[in-house]
């Protein structure tokens, strides 16, 4: 006890001394000070490099050349909201592997759930995405609902990283779960009186979205504020006695779907009740035209004399030459001037329930066609044939001749017999060549597939079959369950770099945390 006295003794001696001498060599009061504030910002310097590194410095963590991240999110009719990543190996993509030696050493495709709950009080029906930019790394998600709110949230690009300071937690899939922090709620929009139909976001800057209450509203994304609503016109009851006296929401009104031109100066819509679809000038956000439907193309596509007529969904091409409706069992392919130009029928006869355009640019005519019986139809609309070709019947002159039939993905022939409610094309980050068709079924399943658009190319010149006969193109690359009614579905590629600073910020505190130990 006297020995460490005698030292506690001899150290405060020292520090004194030292002391002594430091007030010694001291510098003028002035020269002190500017050495002072040199100093303080050399240490601001030094203190923010320690805690945040250069980004030349930062390893790039989580970023794997080798693989390529896929979020998908999906909407249902259980109300529930359900984000997961999909982590595809290039490898299984392009098929440039070695041989594994055992089933367990292929590359599997790793689904990460990343978000899950209940957005809405009712089913929700339609998502939209706003595109993807390199200044920034967020997207925002905007979900429709029957519940006539829109709800909008905020969605980091950064592919999943599994922590290696916190447990895996367990899941009854098998799936592991990473939550990203910088996925956030942003607030609602209560812009319509009914249910949200349809979302779009032509920039970044504005959103679009229609509902059953015949409005069309425009909302600037900066202040969420509307900047103008478009009034489509509700359609007279047909088919109804004089003097009926339905009540309101009785009679079918409302937009169904809309579509705006690669320009942003031009939309068309289709809704409930009308035979027609109407063309709008968002320059002036005023009537452009209306276009009705010809009674020789609502037979063409099944829509008879009991048929509603009603134009489901439309679609622009990437260079908006052409735009497709779609009805409940055809699809009507018109040319710029609105002149009918293919029609698409599948055989057998089925529902259709959504279509996207190939985003490639040596098949910028490839039109995909998601149908009941669990099939995803590639139609070429540039190449057609003629009715009496199909039918072996002698050819009217108001008839349209129909798209051809190039390949199908999935089906029964692959064994797959559940509808396709929704499906999303994204194009492969290493070959132009090959796309990525995210598929979601209304059993909960949702399959990712690959797409080579050079196995189109091969069928050149060669006879197609027909029907569930028709060629099988695509690769499954994997298979998630959801375990809701899916209802719509959207994804995007994972471009962002993941945070860096996570695990040095908890190094830091348990170091912190230590040297606070040793102190006491």
């Amino acid at each position: 006890m006297a020995k460490r006295k005698i030292d506690v003794v001899d150290g405060a001696a020292q520090v004194k001394a030292a002391k002594n001498r430091k007030q010694d060599n001291a510098p003028p009061p002035k020269q002190a000070a500017a050495k002072g504030k040199d100093g303080a910002i050399n240490a601001v310097a030094v203190v923010g490099k320690t805690k945040a590194p250069t980004a030349s410095a930062l390893p790039e963590v989580g970023v794997n050349p080798e693989t390529t991240a896929i979020q998908i999110i999906t909407g249902s009719y259980e109300r529930v909201l359900h984000g997961f990543a999909a982590t595809i190996p290039r490898t299984l993509v392009t098929g440039q592997q070695d041989a594994p030696e055992s089933e367990a050493e292929k590359p599997q495709v790793d689904f990460t759930d990343t978000f899950l709950f209940n957005a809405h009080a009712s089913a929700i029906r339609c998502l939209a995405l706003s595109p993807l930019s390199e200044e920034t790394s967020k997207v925002m998600l905007a979900t429709g609902s029957t519940d006539e709110r829109i709800n909008l949230y905020s969605l980091s690009t950064a592919p999943p990283v599994v922590s290696k300071s916190q447990p895996k937690l367990p899941s009854l899939h098998g799936a592991s779960i990473t939550e990203n922090p910088k996925n956030k709620e942003l607030g609602s929009l209560l812009h319509h009186s009914s249910n949200i139909t349809a979302l779009y976001f032509p920039t970044r800057s504005k959103l679009l979205s229609a509902a059953e209450d015949s409005t069309i509203a425009i909302t600037r994304t900066r202040d969420w504020t509307a900047l103008s609503t478009i009034k489509a016109p509700i359609p007279k009851p047909q088919g109804r006695p004089s003097g009926d006296t339905a009540g309101p929401g009785e009679v079918p009104s409302g937009v169904n779907d809309f579509a705006v031109h690669p320009s942003m100066k031009l939309m068309v819509s289709v809704g409930k009740g009308e035979k027609c679809m109407r063309l709008w000038n968002l320059v002036t956000g005023k009537k452009a035209g209306v276009l009705n439907f010809d009674r020789n193309i609502l037979t063409a596509v099944g829509e008879g004399r009991f048929g509603s007529g009603e134009g489901r969904r439309v679609i622009w091409d990437r260079e908006g030459e052409e735009f497709a409706v779609a009805f409940e069992r055809g699809v009507v392919v018109f040319s710029i001037d609105s002149k009918p130009k293919a029609k698409i029928v599948p055989a057998p006869r089925t529902k259709i329930h959504q279509m996207h355009y190939l985003p490639s640019e040596t098949h910028p005519t490839t039109l995909l066609v998601s149908t009941e019986d669990g099939r995803v139809l590639l139609y070429n609309t540039s190449a057609t044939t003629s009715t009496a070709e199909d039918t072996n019947a002698p050819q009217s002159k108001g008839d349209v001749p129909s798209a051809k039939l190039e390949a199908q993905i999935g089906g029964p022939g692959a064994g797959i017999s559940g509808r396709v409610k929704d499906f999303e094309i994204i194009p492969f980050s290493t070959d132009s060549s090959t796309f990525l068709i995210i598929t979601g079924s209304s059993d909960g399943t949702v399959r990712t597939w690959a797409l080579d658009t050079k196995h189109l190319d091969d069928n050149a010149g060669i006879e197609q079959g027909q029907g569930f006969t028709a060629k099988q193109v695509g690769t499954l690359l994997g298979t998630y369950t959801t375990g809701t009614r899916i209802t719509c579905l959207k994804a995007f590629a994972m471009t962002g770099k993941p945070d860096a600073e996570e695990e040095p910020e908890l190094a830091d505190k348990d170091d912190a945390s230590s040297s606070d130990d040793d102190s006491e």
